[in-house]
């Protein structure tokens, strides 16, 4: 039957901090601490949990046990990062939109007052014919 693969395992503070303090304490090597903790068979397998006992000693020797105990992100990202948008495009919008419809406002206003000087004209020349006003 098939090993299942451990992707994404979490691994308690606690147990990161044993490992690497077993590790300095016995001053074991890296490949010495991974067949101790997970027993492996293969050399990926053994090269995988190498990198992730070289992390975790990384951030001890530099941050201490705080370092373990704070969740971190991965470094391989799911997709690309969001960004809030900014208000400049929004903005422009709405410029640009206020713009449009000040220039309609204009148009109706002028075809407006044209109808009525047309309706007047109208009215003149009917009155002048001797036409009913209707």
């Amino acid at each position: 039957m098939e090993k299942r693969k451990e992707q994404g395992r979490k691994y308690s503070p606690e147990f990161k901090i044993s490992v690497i303090m077993d590790k300095l304490k016995n001053k074991l090597s890296r490949n010495e601490t991974v067949r101790k903790y997970w027993h492996t068979t293969t050399k990926r397998d053994t090269r995988r949990y190498i990198n992730r006992v070289s992390d975790w000693e990384r951030i001890y020797l530099s941050e201490g046990e705080a370092g373990l105990m704070e969740k971190r992100k991965s470094k391989k990202s799911t997709g690309s990062a969001r960004k809030e948008p900014s208000a400049k495009p929004i903005e422009d919008d709405l410029i640009a939109e206020n713009k449009r419809l000040k220039e309609r406002n204009e148009w109706l206003e002028m075809e407006n007052e044209y109808l009525k000087k047309l309706e007047a004209l109208i009215r003149a020349e009917e009155a002048k014919n001797g036409k009913k006003p209707k």
